[in-house]
């Protein structure tokens, strides 16, 4: 593919609009079950995996992975994931239609800064690509980090209480994602630049199926445990924090922002993180 941020921003946007339409649903079906502890099915995570609605929600994810996909074929992973954060700008509306309620003044304006701060980001950051195909030690190194840290989070969440839970379990659910962004950008660069075999008998194409998989069943666990508002906060910031981290140490993607530059960017991403957890929490109340 050849590389334009442009369509990078497109199919981004279309990605982040399906994402909203998933979270919608799983959400739907995790508030519809989280009280069938006892049923046939044994837990709440079963119980709402029988639920059609719950497959519909899953279908939208898998086709708001493959417009990522897409998106990160044509541009670079610092420009994809902050246009995804914009999934609460489709999810704000959806989840108050569903609610009966209008959009308030005060969550178009935190809508407002994350738009204008997301935009700072992409254009005055200007991210240039990085290595098409990171060391194997390098990805050996994070990934064991990861392992160890997601683990212990995992241990902690099932010793909290409920609404606790859902926001440590939401910040595990985000960090997973991240790193099946990054997985994804290295799959998309092995198809594109070498073949379809060479992508079959890759390791990086077994870890991002592995990723996808464990990513939405502790995603909707953290959606059983509590409120969306405890848990889409934290889903949804640490994805592109941790994409953002492994972006650099692994891929060695950069943003063209050198002395001072760097208090504008921070400023961005600060304002990018307070409007993100205001509106998630907003959204879903």
């Amino acid at each position: 593919m050849m590389h334009s941020n442009l369509l990078a921003v497109v199919f981004a946007l279309l990605s982040a609009l399906t994402v909203a339409w998933g979270t919608i649903l799983r959400h739907q079906v995790a508030e519809q079950t989280s009280g069938d502890r006892d049923d046939a099915h044994g837990t709440p995570v079963l119980s709402a995996v029988a639920r059609p609605k719950w497959w519909a929600g899953v279908f939208c994810a898998l086709a708001a992975y493959g417009l990522q996909i897409i998106a990160l074929g044509f541009g670079t992973l610092l420009v994809v994931q902050p246009i995804l954060v914009l999934s609460l700008m489709f999810t704000l509306p959806l989840a108050a239609r569903f609610d009966g309620r209008r959009v308030s003044r005060p969550e178009m304006a935190w809508a407002t800064l994350l738009t204008v701060a997301v935009g700072v980001v992409v254009v005055w950051g200007r991210p240039l690509p990085g290595a098409d195909f990171p060391t194997l030690n390098r990805w050996m190194t994070v990934l064991g980090i990861g392992v160890v840290v997601l683990v212990g989070l995992m241990w902690l969440a099932s010793r909290l209480q409920l609404r606790s839970r859902a926001l440590v379990l939401g910040a595990v659910t985000g960090a997973i994602m991240g790193y099946l962004a990054v997985l994804s950008k290295s799959v998309v660069n092995i198809f594109n630049q070498e073949s379809a075999t060479a992508l079959l008998t890759s390791w990086e194409a077994y870890g991002l199926v592995a990723c996808a998989v464990i990513g939405t069943l502790v995603q909707q666990a953290s959606f059983n445990a509590g409120a969306l508002k405890n848990s889409l906060p934290a889903m949804t910031i640490t994805e592109p924090i941790v994409a953002f981290v492994l972006g650099y140490l692994v891929l060695g993607e950069r943003f063209q922002v050198e002395g001072t530059q760097w208090l504008i960017m921070a400023g961005a991403l600060v304002v990018m993180v307070t409007s993100t957890v205001v509106l998630s929490r907003r959204g879903v109340e």
